[in-house]
């Protein structure tokens, strides 16, 4: 119950500081997904994760850096009991596990994910390029619904480097899942992937392969 209540106070707080509405471009997937998006702030995972229906909300899991979810206090209950997020390592030494095993173990169990492929924040509206890591999952999980999302205006909320989010309306934008292409190339893949999300923020800028 104490776990319910926290996410509905996370939700309406979410909502009342940011907005996090939904916008959907396509009928919403009913099958399991993975929703990828740009990273310009903290409160990207929380916007995307407020913005999904209750439905959708119980099956999905955020993707998260451990450096920055894994601390003593509120982010740790948010994380891992509130959010249930799956976290990862991002410095990796040649001796480390794969990092994506968890992801893996997840959809493995039916799990729906939230994904920001570009690995890290940056204060640009438009996102960087994206690493691999996308395409290893399309890989593994070929019934896996890739839904593009766009974040549009949280770069501007809480930019890198700050810590008290300005009260700026965000909208998410989910787009129709990313369709498959027999025997496409990773960097193709992963081109197209990135522009599907420059798309939904109206950019003009093309991805690069």
């Amino acid at each position: 119950m104490m776990v319910r209540g926290a996410a509905a106070t996370l939700v309406g707080l979410t909502r009342l500081l940011v907005g996090a509405r939904a916008d959907w471009r396509a009928e919403p997937s009913t099958q399991q997904s993975l929703y990828f998006a740009n990273h310009s702030s903290h409160l990207d995972t929380l916007a995307i994760w407020s913005a999904l229906s209750p439905e959708q909300r119980r099956v999905t899991r955020p993707v998260a850096a451990r450096d920055y979810w894994d601390k003593p206090g509120l982010r740790t209950f948010l994380s891992g009991r509130v959010l249930r997020a799956i976290l990862i390592e991002r410095r990796r030494d040649a001796q480390a596990a794969d990092p994506l095993l968890p992801v893996f173990a997840a959809l493995e169990q039916g799990d729906s994910l939230i994904l920001f492929p570009e690995g890290t924040r940056t204060a640009e509206r438009l996102p960087q390029p994206f690493r691999g890591g996308l395409h290893r999952i399309a890989e593994a999980f070929p019934q896996l619904q890739l839904v593009p999302a766009y974040l549009d205006t949280l770069h501007r909320s809480l930019p890198k480097g700050s810590h008290v989010p300005l009260p700026l309306y965000c909208t998410v934008r989910f787009g129709a899942a990313l369709a498959r292409e027999a025997g496409e190339a990773r960097a193709a893949f992963l081109a197209r992937a990135h522009q599907s999300v420059v798309t939904l923020a109206g950019g003009e800028r093309k991805a690069s392969a």
